[in-house]
C-alpha cells in the first residue's frame, strides 16, 4: 500500500535538514539530494510546501534529473489536503514571482519615459 503524505507532513519537512518536495501529486524526499543540485539549494527550499510542478516543469529538467526521482520517492499526495495541486497562490510561488518581475518591467519603462517627457518639457517650455 502506497504512503498517503499529508499536507501537513509536506510542511514539516520543509528545511534543508528534512525536505519533501511535491511534484505532479507524488512527494519525493530531496534531503540527500540538496547539496548536489546544480542550481543550489535556495532553489529547492523556494518551492518548500507547496506544489513544486510548475517550476520543476518551468526549468525544463532532463531525463537525466527525471531518473533520479523514483528512489526519493516518499508516496502519493492526499488530494483532501489544504493545499491543492496546482496551488499558485502560495506566498513565494512561480505565479507571484512572475507578477513581481511582470510589476518591475513595466517600471523599468514608466521611469526612463517620464524622464524624457520631463527634459523635453523642459527644454521646450524653459527655453
Amino acid at each position: 500500500m502506497a504512503k498517503v503524505v499529508t499536507y501537513e507532513e509536506l510542511k514539516a519537512h520543509s528545511t534543508k535538514d528534512s525536505l519533501y518536495v511535491l511534484l505532479h501529486g507524488e512527494v519525493y524526499d530531496v534531503t540527500q539530494f540538496i547539496d548536489e543540485h546544480p542550481g543550489g539549494d535556495d532553489v529547492i527550499l523556494a518551492e518548500a510546501g507547496k506544489d513544486a510542478t510548475q517550476a520543476f516543469e518551468d526549468v525544463g529538467h532532463s531525463d537525466e534529473a527525471r531518473d533520479l526521482l523514483p528512489p526519493l520517492l516518499v508516496g502519493s499526495f492526499e488530494k483532501d489536503g489544504a493545499l491543492q495541486i496546482g496551488d499558485t497562490k502560495t506566498p513565494g510561488s512561480s505565479a507571484s514571482v512572475s507578477n513581481a518581475v511582470e510589476q518591475g518591467s513595466n517600471l523599468m519603462y514608466f521611469v526612463p519615459l517620464t524622464l524624457l517627457g520631463a527634459y523635453f518639457a523642459w527644454r521646450f517650455y524653459g527655453a
